[in-house]
């Protein structure tokens, strides 16, 4: 079942979501070589608790898990794909690295995906994290009202497959309001016109994951959580929150700072402070 969201349950997810926002901001900003995946959890960890949020990453358990996340961030590095758990590995130049988060406020929950260069950057991993940026404000521009789940799924799907990149199989967007996973399922590949109509007050979170070499497949850890791809290529993983109003889409975790057309990351600005193309 899906929730419409009132307007001003839009902007308690707004309030959080801008704790996501900046929680991804500060852990961008202290992404540097040498600089541990634990740190990075931590920073994300101070950012909520001076906000006075919850973490809804922190001891979430799917059914699939074998686990309860130990993290309040996922830390994916290189060919992880998305939910990495943060450990000691300590980043290096030339790193791609996804980092998911979300915050919990009030009662709600925001939810985003930034993917960004370490140190000295391959024009090759730019190129992926930009038509990831690309895919994720192709899926955004998508969702107005009347059209479909499927409109935002092609447009998506559309983007990344242009660009010869794989897409995750069977893992795509979702609902997001109260809790953190809620219906409907947003793929991030499928028909045009097809699916739920998108309405005033629906709540999605819009997540492409790309993986380099064109393959859709993936490999589980033993971790249980962190999802690589079979084949060592590289990903990366963008994500929003995103409300459906009668205005157009709005942004429910924006952050300030970072350029690019979603407001994601930008390539250029992670060329001038993180990564060097060679």
């Amino acid at each position: 079942m899906v929730e419409l969201k009132t307007d001003t349950s839009l902007d308690a997810m707004h309030a959080a979501g801008q704790i996501v926002g900046r929680a991804l901001t500060a852990v961008r900003e202290a992404a540097a070589v040498g600089v541990s995946l634990l740190e990075l959890d931590e920073v994300a960890r101070g950012v909520l608790r001076e906000a006075g949020a919850g973490a809804p990453f922190l001891n979430y358990r799917p059914h699939f898990a074998p686990v309860p996340f130990p993290a309040v961030i996922c830390a994916s590095v290189n060919d992880a794909i998305v939910h990495g758990i943060p450990t000691r590995y300590r980043l290096r130049s030339g790193d791609l690295v996804s980092i998911d988060c979300g915050a919990e406020l009030d009662g709600w929950v925001g939810d985003s995906a930034i993917s960004f260069v370490v140190g000295r950057a391959r024009p090759e991993d730019l190129r992926l994290v930009e038509t990831a940026e690309r895919a994720l404000a192709a899926g955004i521009e998508a969702a107005v009202v009347g059209n479909r789940i499927g409109d935002i799924a092609h447009a998506i799907g559309t983007v990344c497959r242009s660009a010869g990149y794989g897409i995750m199989e069977g893992f795509g967007g979702h609902g997001i309001g109260r809790h953190m996973h809620e219906d409907p399922g947003v793929p991030n590949e499928g028909r045009p016109g097809r699916g739920m109509r998108l309405r005033h007050g629906m709540a999605l979170a819009i997540e492409p994951m790309l993986i380099a070499s064109g393959r859709d497949d993936y490999r589980v850890d033993p971790d249980g959580w962190t999802l690589r791809t079979t084949d060592g290529s590289r990903a990366a993983h963008t994500e929003h929150s995103v409300a459906i109003t009668d205005a157009g889409p709005r942004i429910l975790t924006s952050r300030e700072g970072m350029t690019g057309p979603t407001g994601v990351t930008g390539v250029t600005r992670v060329s001038e402070t993180r990564g060097t193309t060679e």
